[in-house]
């Protein structure tokens, strides 16, 4: 599959489920739930979620996914315009922050050599 297709689906998926977890569901197990990343395999069968949340409530907020899994799936169908809507594998992301502070020292090492080559 191309892979700018399955980045765009990715991203469309980490949307829509910190949308539908954040203010669509009554769970209160999954009040501190925020999803940092989704990763679609490339035959577009398997996404990989994960999520930052309070180290206290993981196993509570891990069981309450894990019960929506089949609504937030649903959820996903009616959404997105797909052939076949991923299965959601959920996974309690260990370092919520990293990853924006990787893209952001990649932008100002993009940014700095596009400098220097004009210069």
């Amino acid at each position: 599959m191309d892979e700018n297709r399955t980045r765009r689906v990715s991203e469309a998926v980490r949307e829509e489920l910190s949308e539908l977890i954040g203010f669509e569901m009554d769970d209160p197990r999954l009040n501190s739930v925020s999803v940092t990343s989704a990763d679609v395999s490339p035959d577009m069968r398997h996404a990989h979620v994960k999520v930052a949340v309070d180290t206290h409530a993981e196993r509570a907020v891990m069981a309450g996914l894990e019960h929506a899994k089949s609504f937030l799936k649903r959820e996903l169908a009616a959404r997105l315009n797909l052939r076949r809507v991923p299965d959601l594998h959920f996974t309690v992301d260990s370092h919520p922050d990293a990853d924006s502070r990787i893209e952001f020292l990649l932008r100002r090492a993009r940014r700095n050599g596009a400098k220097a080559k004009s210069l």
